[in-house]
């Protein structure tokens, strides 16, 4: 299985939702996903671990939006929020933050290390510090 691109599936997945361009229906087909050559009409065919992965991320992250937000609000700088937010760099919080929340079976470092890997790949400049950060500071809160 590859967990990997499931994870940068749901990113993507859930930037896109972010952004209001596509229906949970829509994004759980994974119908818009783009092959790596960037042929849309032919997409690279993905593994059903890997769709079914995926689609564990994005309905999960969506459904528990509200509580997700809470957490990573709770390690913002106070002049902050989730609306200053870049749009990639929350998209990618958000998957890791369900995964730390809801995903035990996973190993936190593995789930922070894919969010830090996904912030160098799609992220500006340096997000993936800030998301390296933020992701300890709610590991750490959840083990308290």
């Amino acid at each position: 299985m590859s967990r990997k691109k499931g994870r940068v599936l749901a990113f993507q997945a859930l930037y896109a939702y972010d952004l209001g361009g596509k229906s949970l229906e829509e994004l759980l087909s994974l119908t818009w996903h783009v092959s790596e050559e960037g042929e849309e009409d032919d997409p690279a065919p993905l593994p059903q671990d890997t769709q079914d992965f995926a689609r564990i991320l994005i309905a999960g992250t969506i459904n528990h939006l509200a509580e997700i937000d809470a957490a990573i609000e709770r390690h913002l700088k106070e002049d902050r929020t989730i609306a200053d937010m870049h749009r990639v760099s929350l998209a990618i919080l958000r998957i890791s933050v369900y995964s730390l929340l809801f995903q035990k079976e996973i190993d936190a470092s593995i789930i922070i290390d894919e969010g830090i890997t996904i912030a160098k790949n799609y992220g500006e400049g340096n997000s993936f510090k800030f998301i390296n950060a933020l992701l300890d500071n709610v590991n750490k809160e959840l083990r308290t």
